[in-house]
């Protein structure tokens, strides 16, 4: 398998997107340290069906916005699998609404847990990725981060840094052998979305050029190709996953 031997490491893995990242990482050899913040159960399902395609997988609790939390999460990363080959930075949370009614506590929360998340989590596995002159990091950005979006300016300008995160990070660390790429979702077919009215899923369905929501499974493939060999000298990319909406 193209990912044996290899550890990973996902952040928010408990469901949706981060969950499908898993089991299509774990499908392709890679041990899984599954990171969830608040609902275990879901974790530890993620984990058994990890375990099922035959790989190591444990899940791990912690907050991203807390940088004590992220670097105990990637030692213990180290710890149970000797190395941290994968990070996949998938985290993130929406606080929605139009600039007046905006928050700071929403802008911050977002911020914290979209593009400080992500930074606390590399900064944790820079050096021993740099040590082992191997790695892979995959940001998850998103198409909103490219092209905006009423009332998600916060979340917008998380999604954007991540991608300034992600090409600065490439130059730093492609001497030693370390990608870093992001992914960019359009409209996914996921716990959120399916909450929508059915009005404001119409609406979304029209802006997408193929008609249709994408799946957990099509963002967790373009995960995996950054996170494997074969994508050896790619880096500082961007891949949107989106159905023509980027186009």
């Amino acid at each position: 398998m193209e990912l044996e031997g290899k550890a990973a490491l996902v952040t928010g893995g408990s469901r949706g997107i981060g969950r499908a990242v898993c089991l299509e990482l774990a499908r392709r050899g890679a041990c899984v340290a599954v990171n969830y913040a608040g609902n275990a159960a879901a974790a530890e399902e993620t984990v058994e069906s990890c375990k099922a395609k035959g790989v190591d997988a444990f899940s791990v609790q912690a907050d991203v916005a807390d940088a004590a939390a992220c670097d105990a999460m990637v030692k213990e990363v180290l710890s149970r699998f000797g190395r941290l080959d994968i990070l996949v930075n998938n985290a993130g949370i929406t606080r929605d609404g139009l600039m007046p009614m905006l928050k700071d506590a929403d802008w911050d929360a977002v911020l914290d847990a979209n593009l400080k998340g992500a930074f606390h989590c590399m900064r944790a596995a820079y050096r021993p990725m740099m040590k082992q002159k191997y790695g892979r990091v995959v940001n998850l950005s998103s198409i909103v981060g490219l092209r905006g979006n009423a009332g998600q300016a916060n979340y917008a300008a998380s999604k954007a840094g991540l991608i300034g995160l992600t090409k600065s990070m490439a130059k730093e660390l492609a001497g030693r052998n370390v990608t870093v790429n992001a992914v960019a979702p359009g409209f996914i077919d996921t716990d959120m979305t399916a909450a929508l009215p059915e009005k404001a899923r119409e609406s979304m369905l029209a802006s997408i050029p193929m008609g249709r929501l994408g799946q957990g499974e099509d963002v967790a493939k373009a995960v995996a190709f950054f996170a494997g060999d074969g994508a050896g000298y790619v880096t500082g990319q961007v891949l949107c996953v989106d159905g023509g909406m980027a186009v």
